[in-house]
Order: structure tokens, then sequence, then C-alpha cells
């Protein structure tokens, strides 16, 4: 297996969440977006116990692999990850973000996803101590701060989220390691200015594009905030 999504270059990329799509249109939108110049595809895996919400499973990214030519962002909301890798591996995921709050040994997962050949990424909760990730520096690829609490699409921007943000950025440039900085929850052309003054590299984007009249134009918004 071998990933799409290179390393961190300095370059906005914007990840649009399939989780707010219209899934019974869901290739047309996808197309849609990616004609926009969309950089990545955002996939939400909710196990209805890490959240309180049920989405989608490997068969999504099945569908999607060999059908854009967007790489999949594969965010794993889920209580036990290691159970789960290899199963979205396989169907085909570019890169596996799982919560440092997962019950799983994050560095043990992280491993893992490694040795399947694809990137590694590590996610935070709002009220999750941006500490946690110091351990994992080494092992990821890209850190997910999220500006909303997860499990559902469409709610508002959490004003502290900037300063999470800049927290972490801090972090990675001491790193002195390629290391993405995603952000996921409330995006939209207003709160792009923000997180990427803040220092994101990579924004997801769910409600605001596939949510809008004009997708195209909405995704369009949110690549001039950059």
């Amino acid at each position: 297996m071998t990933s799409k999504i290179p390393p961190a270059n300095g370059r906005i990329s914007i990840a649009p969440s399939i989780l707010s799509a219209d899934l019974w249109q869901l290739g047309e939108e996808i197309t849609r977006v990616e004609k926009a110049g969309a950089d990545w595809l955002h996939v939400d895996i909710m196990d209805g116990h890490f959240v309180p919400n049920l989405s989608f499973g490997p068969a999504i990214v099945r569908s999607l692999k060999g059908k854009t030519s967007l790489p999949l962002d594969v965010h794993l909301m889920v209580t036990h990850p290691a159970q789960f890798v290899e199963p979205f591996v396989n169907a085909g995921a570019d890169l596996l973000t799982v919560h440092a709050e997962a019950q799983d040994n994050v560095n043990d997962v992280l491993q893992q996803i490694h040795a399947l050949g694809i990137k590694a990424g590590v996610s935070i909760k709002p009220d999750t101590d941006t500490a946690v990730l110091k351990p994992v520096l080494d092992q990821t690829d890209l850190i997910l701060v999220m500006s909303v609490y997860p499990g559902f699409g469409g709610q508002a921007f959490l004003p502290q989220s900037p300063k999470r943000i800049r927290q972490v950025r801090e972090m990675i440039d001491n790193s002195k390691r390629n290391i993405w900085l995603e952000v996921d929850g409330g995006i939209n052309a207003q709160t792009a200015r923000e997180v990427i003054a803040a220092g994101a590299d990579a924004l997801v984007a769910g409600n605001a594009i596939f949510s809008a009249k004009d997708p195209v134009r909405a995704l369009y918004q949110i690549r001039q905030a950059s």
C-alpha cells in the first residue's frame, strides 16, 4: 500500500467531508468538488460509542477508491481503532487518523498503520490538553485538531480553537518534522482565515461546501482565505 498524501509542504489543502454530502448523489458531488480544486476527501468513521453517532464503514472507502483521484483522508472516531486499521487500509484509505482519547495504545496503532504502508494521524477533541500529542510527534504524519465536539456535522466553530491550533503549530515546528496540521469543525470562508492564521495547513469543510447552494463557489471562497 502507498499513500497519495504528500508530506506537509506549506500549501493549504482542503478536504471536503462527505459526512455532509447528499449520499443519493455522492458520486456527482465528489466529481463537482474534485473539479473545483479539492485536495483530499475526508471520510468520518463513527462507531456509535466513541461519539454518539454512526456513519460509514470500509465499504464506502472501497466504493470511492479508484473512482476519484482525490486521496482518502479517513478519520476513525472509534473506541478501538486497532481493529479497524487493516479493513480501512485494505479498502483504500490513504491516511488514517485515530484519536488520542481512544482506548487502544495510540503509539501501537500508529505503528500498525505505518506498517501497512500509509500515512497516520492523531486527533484531539476540543477539551483534550494538546500536551498529549508530544509523545506521538515522531510517529505521526498529521495532527487533527477538532474545532467542534465530534459526532455531528454543521456545528459552530468553537472560539477557543485558534489558541489550541497555535499551541499545536508550535509543537510541530519545534519537532522539525513535516507534519500536517488539520482542523475540522465549523470551517467556512470566515473561520478558515482564523485557523490558517493560527497555523493550520489542512482544512476539513463539510456543511459549508456540500450544503451550500453552489458548492464550487463555497470551496473557492474557502480557498481564497488562504
